[in-house]
């Protein structure tokens, strides 16, 4: 996708209905086009090798194959969409596994247009959408902790930023052992100094862990090392 080109949309609900006001949404939009709309997860994986949508607006619960499961699937087989739950429950587990299959976002149905969107933008942008009071709690609660302070020498230039949904086990290999454990720590919602107890380290120590995680993994803060941390299993 280009600069210039419209925003491909793809619209995964069994609700015909749903479909329907959604695409009338999108539509309505000079920078957005819809591009396909499925009935179920298998459609919607069978679609999206063929359609090659920029974002995927995803239900969860539905007939046959669910939603996280389709986005698993559709994201194995190397689409480069950019998957959005759009679900009426906003439960903790499934924001677990919807990061955890690769989702950049989680929507409930229930916003507005504006809100719908934005979502829609901002995961072609390659942010994670997740403004859900639940999933704030599950990936937004890093966000209290302190300002990551950069060294003042020694910096490392970090690395091209990854999409989220690209990441693999593999990533995980270059962190050190103890840049695993602040990271786990980030992700259970630790401040700084939380950490530095935890881990009976200095919290200047602790700065330093985070800074250089969020340089080897080429996130921009800790909400986007949380999510990769939820993805790759390291929080249960």
């Amino acid at each position: 996708m280009s600069a210039s080109d419209p925003i491909a949309v793809m619209i995964v609900d069994d609700q015909a209905m749903i479909r329907q006001g959604l695409a009338y949404i999108i539509s309505s939009q000079d920078d957005l086009r819809v591009v396909a709309e499925a009935r179920d997860g298998d459609e919607a994986v069978t679609k999206a090798c063929t359609c090659n949508p920029d974002v995927i607006l995803m239900d969860i619960r539905m007939p046959g194959r669910h939603g996280i499961a389709a986005t698993r699937a559709i994201l194995a087989a190397g689409s480069a969409a950019r998957v959005v739950l759009l679900t009426t429950f906003d439960d903790e587990q499934n924001v677990f596994d919807g990061i955890r299959a690769g989702a950049v976002g989680y929507l409930l149905k229930d916003a507005d247009a504006a809100d719908l969107l934005e979502a829609i933008r901002a995961a072609a942008r390659g942010e994670a959408v997740y403004r859900t009071p639940t999933a704030a709690r599950v990936v937004a609660r890093a966000l209290s902790a302190s300002v990551v302070e950069p060294e003042a020498s020694h910096a490392t230039p970090p690395r091209e930023a990854t999409p989220l949904a690209t990441y693999s086990d593999g990533e995980i290999e270059s962190l050190t052992e103890r840049e695993v454990e602040v990271l786990q720590q980030m992700a259970y919602g630790k401040r700084n100094t939380e950490i530095a107890t935890v881990l009976c380290v200095s919290e200047g120590t602790v700065k330093t862990h985070v800074h250089r995680i969020l340089q080897k993994l080429g996130v921009e803060d800790r909400t986007q090392a949380v999510i990769l941390a939820i993805r790759l299993g390291l929080v249960d």
